[in-house]
């Protein structure tokens, strides 16, 4: 009797990797067209008082989380978008359980914007401002590749994080006032 291994549900295993990753090239692709709906839902409902596209939005968006939670990243809408959209780039490979906090945080907040929206009937400037800091999240991950839930799995989880996006995890920065050195492909060979 032989035993395979389950596929991951976040995220693929690559040879050469111990770990599940996610390409990260894919996921700010997602997150791009993820905030290009919600900043104009986000608009909206801003400028019209018209709330229903924005609650579209924020059940679409908890879908997708939802999706990439508890069926797979392979069966996400934006991130099988964002995959064909990067086809052609080298993928940077990153660790899934970073990504599963960080979207985990995204669920947590669609579930309390479309509380909000949906069932408690809040003021709409409480929900606005809940939505435009979803979308200022979603902003940062697509334009800076700066992942909120990757920092907080850095600072609060009991093992160290591996394979962060833009190498944060290892890459320690110069001092104020320090020169960064760069090395040319001719400099590595010595």
């Amino acid at each position: 009797m032989t035993v395979t291994a389950e596929a991951p549900i976040i995220g693929e295993h690559v040879d050469g990797i111990d770990i599940t990753v996610v390409n990260e090239r894919a996921v700010r692709a997602s997150a791009g067209l993820l905030f290009l709906g919600g900043i104009v839902a986000f608009m909206v409902a801003a400028l019209t008082d018209d709330f229903q596209p924005l609650r579209m939005f924020g059940a679409a968006f908890m879908v997708d989380m939802i999706l990439r939670l508890f069926v797979g990243t392979k069966y996400t809408p934006s991130l099988i978008i964002g995959t064909l959209l990067v086809w052609r780039q080298r993928p940077e490979w990153v660790g899934g359980a970073q990504k599963r906090l960080a979207w985990s945080f995204g669920l947590g907040m669609a579930f309390v914007s479309c509380g909000v929206m949906g069932f408690l009937d809040i003021a709409n400037g409480f929900t606005l401002a809940l939505c435009a800091l979803c979308l200022g999240l979603l902003f940062i991950e697509s334009a800076f590749g700066i992942c909120m839930g990757c920092d907080l799995q850095r600072m609060f989880a009991r093992t160290k994080s591996e394979l962060c996006a833009g190498d944060t995890c290892t890459y320690v920065p110069p001092k104020r006032g320090e020169r960064h050195t760069v090395l040319t492909p001719g400099d590595r060979r010595q």
